[in-house]
């Protein structure tokens, strides 16, 4: 079980980067697939080759009548089959994990889902996710093809051989036919819904990724009305009111100083030294001319 463990563990890996239909067809892959070939295939076919037995004592003939009836073991058969539809997805899982290391934040960044369709790396992921899943569609049905050309849908109980070295005509018998037709059925039942999950995967990718030319045009008509519909509104309404003249530029502050105007300081004051010499003087031509009147 520990090979089984590891290839369920790659594969639980590429739910991450897959959408719903994938996801669905994961789950069918690892619990009808690989749980149950893993639990009741391994029982039902380990013994198929010990429990083939001829009538015949021939050294040999039951191993050349067990190659004519089985060419390819069904548990072998089926266990490539696994392998091979595997190795798609986990390639892609791996170009993601490649391509999110290289992106800004490493691959922490990178571990979401498929990217949106309109950058370049999430065109390149989605390609190659359709690529994986076109692969994977293929190679479901050629493995169909195989098993009904192989084994049909009926493990017959009794069968004749005349190989060499078989003397002659020997008849050989299978172990529980009965369980292995069931089997065989279920299995096959189990691919044509795998296919079938695969088509509508693949169909929902390219649904998804296919341009909506009709979509944006829808948009951009939505756009054109409704800046229409805004112009007219505006038309409508009254147009607005003019604005209040702006307030008249203020005067700058005078600081306070002395008055350009006004006379000069020296002409309102006589300097202090002359002040009683003046009235000296005024009082003796007083007296002189007092004098002269009264001669």
């Amino acid at each position: 079980m520990g090979e089984w463990a590891f290839l369920g563990s790659l594969l639980d890996a590429v739910q991450l980067q897959s959408p719903l239909v994938g996801r669905l067809w994961l789950v069918v892959m690892l619990i009808f697939r690989i749980l149950v070939l893993a639990t009741v295939g391994g029982a039902v076919f380990e013994d198929e080759q010990e429990e083939f037995v001829c009538n015949t004592l021939q050294p040999g003939c039951r191993q050349t009548c067990y190659d004519r009836a089985f060419p390819v073991s069904h548990y072998r058969f089926w266990l490539f089959h696994i392998l091979l539809l595997s190795a798609p997805p986990v390639l892609f899982v791996i170009y993601s994990v490649h391509r999110a290391s290289k992106e800004p934040g490493g691959a922490a960044g990178g571990a979401g889902s498929l990217g949106p369709p309109g950058r370049p790396g999430g065109r390149r992921a989605r390609r190659c996710y359709l690529l994986s899943v076109a692969l994977r569609l293929l190679a479901e049905l050629a493995f169909l093809a195989g098993q009904a050309l192989l084994y049909g849908f009926r493990v017959a109980p009794h069968f004749m051989c005349a190989a060499a070295p078989c003397p002659h005509t020997v008849d050989c018998f299978v172990s529980r036919p009965t369980e292995k037709t069931v089997f065989v059925i279920f299995y096959f039942a189990v691919g044509l819904l795998s296919a079938l999950l695969s088509v509508a995967e693949l169909g929902h990718l390219l649904w998804k990724g296919r341009p909506r030319t009709g979509h944006c045009r829808r948009a951009a008509e939505r756009d054109n009305r409704c800046n229409r519909a805004h112009e007219e509104a505006q038309q409508l309404l009254p147009p607005p009111p003019p604005p209040p003249p702006p307030p008249p530029p203020a005067l700058p502050a005078r600081r306070p100083g002395p008055d350009p105007y006004a006379p000069p300081s020296y002409a309102h004051r006589a300097p202090a030294c002359d002040s009683e010499g003046g009235s000296g003087r005024s009082k003796a031509s007083l007296a002189t001319v007092r004098q002269d009147l009264a001669i």
